[in-house]
């Protein structure tokens, strides 16, 4: 097929921000080429915030068209947004007898491509993303109940922001290896022995995402960037309940791989009827390779152990936990954890939930506290964070699905609550469910409350536990980061012997540390190209996002030796 976009046109537009990205993996600096910033947008080509809402809107009881994708038997789809507003789009269902061959038959000049322009059709595909991040910011807030900043942000350019860094990864690891090699060995008095030797990358086979509802762009493009950068035909399986951003994605990744001159069918969506669950037999399916998956801990243990045909890429449950010792920024610290217990109604994989204080109390700038002070401090400061309902709507969101909020109402029932939950009415949207976070004091000695502590309880739901002592903080610490897993874990302490303590835990424990934050960062939140989310070393999740080892194993390098 004709191509639209060349390859010098893509490597002279996008290999600059490709170089960027790879110095700032190399550095771990801050940097991002996507702005954070609503009125950013509107030039240039992009959306701004009126055409983006527009956008959105024209998508709402109607089809959204991959009429091109092969194998369609059906049109699906049941969204209805978290803020109460039924969405009424449907999508392509896939018959995938027919699908998953076609995908595969692109695949070869895909891999001829060579990494470099894989990764310049990759650029192209988020740079249109980018344009559009006012519509997928809208598309984000109705399936995730984000609030519309949070899913601006974190469901536009810090999605984009991943999904370049896989790019960028990618990259890096594809190149190691030279593409041509003479080898020559000497023989003495005899003639030496020469081979010409090539080495491709060459990509497993068909990806599948697998995507979650509470965020599906964040948690979704670094395994589909990382698999489409290293050559692999990509299947999109979002969530039943959101849909509308990853099937965007798709079809903006149709269009530039067609623009390219290659098969659009490298990329597809897989929606589902209600209740039919095909993530499973997707998972099972010979064609599929790689597997990419955010969610339950029993599902993503499942495809460990059944998917024995595919790489999988798990991000999973934990329980993330916050040690808390002694402080010389007391106020800081209460506003920090606050927030942090408060963000998108604490659906994030990364809010802290168990909060480790000693029995007798820490030590502060305004005088020593007691267990007892702590916790009403604390919930003192989320009370006043959330007071106003406005900034309490813009903080907290929408609850994804009833499972959180009936966890939430279980929660006070099992122990003395610190901070009782309130309803927040959404004055633009009636129909959103509008949690505070609750708070409950647990004793950590005691096996009965042990029990809710040790377990994932995931929403706006958080336990202070009264521990005898920092020694035996960090030892729990330890037991519940290798026996749940943990993605987070923070500590607040002025000691540098208990300070070396807590990081030799999660150095042992391979635990991705947060120390003394009371500023404008939060633990529960990671930067692309610097921070790396997870660490694939605890039972939270078995990879990280974004490192060599996340990009490497989904292709191999294929030699071909000639006589020279």
């Amino acid at each position: 097929m004709a191509a639209e976009l060349t390859a010098p046109e893509l490597i002279a537009k996008h290999r600059p921000t490709l170089d960027q990205a790879l110095e700032a993996i190399r550095t771990r600096a801050y940097w991002s080429p996507h702005p954070e910033h609503p009125k950013a947008y509107g030039e240039d080509g992009s959306l701004d915030a009126a055409a983006g809402k527009a956008a959105f809107d024209a998508l709402l009881g109607n089809r959204l068209d991959l009429t091109d994708q092969p194998g369609i038997d059906d049109w699906v789809g049941e969204e209805v947004s978290p803020y109460g507003i039924e969405l009424g789009v449907t999508y392509p269902h896939a018959d995938l007898d027919v699908l998953l061959p076609a995908m595969r038959a692109g695949r070869r000049a895909w891999r001829d491509a060579g990494a470099e322009l894989r990764a310049m059709v990759c650029l192209e595909i988020l740079k249109r993303i980018s344009d559009r991040t006012h519509q997928f910011a809208h598309a984000v807030m109705h399936t995730s109940g984000q609030a519309f900043m949070m899913a601006f942000q974190a469901g536009g350019p810090h999605a984009q922001d991943r999904g370049l860094e896989a790019v960028a990864y990618a990259y890096a690891e594809q190149i190691r290896t030279p593409g041509t090699a003479e080898w020559t060995k000497p023989q003495g008095k005899r003639d030496p022995l020469a081979l010409a030797k090539t080495f491709t990358p060459v990509p497993r086979g068909i990806g599948l995402v697998i995507g979650c509802n509470t965020f599906p762009t964040w948690n979704g493009y670094p395994g589909l960037f990382a698999s489409l950068a290293t050559g692999n035909a990509v299947l999109v399986k979002p969530h039943p309940r959101a849909v509308l951003p990853l099937a965007l994605t798709v079809r903006i990744a149709r269009d530039v791989l067609a623009e390219a001159g290659f098969d659009p069918n490298l990329v597809a969506l897989a929606a589902e009827r209600p209740g039919e669950g095909i993530a499973k037999t997707l998972a099972l399916r010979p064609e599929i390779k790689i597997i990419d998956y955010t969610g339950s801990t029993a599902f993503g243990d499942w495809l460990e152990a059944n998917a024995r045909q595919a790489q999988v890429y798990t991000e999973k449950a934990g329980v993330n936990t916050v040690i808390v010792h002694s402080t010389d920024d007391y106020k800081g610290m209460l506003s920090n954890l606050a927030f942090s217990l408060s963000l998108y109604s604490g659906q994030m994989c990364t809010t802290p939930q168990n909060l480790l204080i000693p029995r007798d109390g820490i030590t502060t700038d305004q005088g020593p506290k007691t267990f007892d002070e702590v916790t009403a401090d604390l919930a003192r400061a989320v009370d006043g964070l959330l007071g106003d309902d406005a900034r309490a709507n813009a903080l907290l969101g929408a609850i994804v699905n009833p499972d959180v909020k009936a966890r939430l109402e279980a929660a006070a029932g099992l122990g003395e609550v610190a901070l009782a939950s309130r309803e927040v009415t959404n004055p633009e949207f009636p129909g959103a469910v509008v949690r505070t976070p609750v708070i409950v004091k647990l004793d950590g000695a005691k096996p009965d409350d042990e029990a809710a502590y040790m377990s994932e309880c995931f929403g706006p739901v958080s336990f202070a536990v009264a521990v005898d002592s920092v020694t035996d903080a960090a030892e729990l610490l330890r037991r519940t980061v290798r026996e749940k897993g943990a993605m987070t874990v923070g500590a607040y302490t002025t000691d540098a012997e208990v300070e070396e303590t807590i990081q030799e835990v999660c150095l042992d424990e391979s635990a991705q540390l947060s120390l003394n934050l009371t500023g404008g960062v939060y633990v529960n939140q990671t930067a692309a190209f610097s921070d790396f989310h997870g660490s694939g070393g605890n039972p939270a999740a078995n990879a990280a996002l974004t490192d060599a080892a996340f990009v490497a194993n989904r292709f191999r390098v294929v030699e071909v030796r000639r006589q020279a």
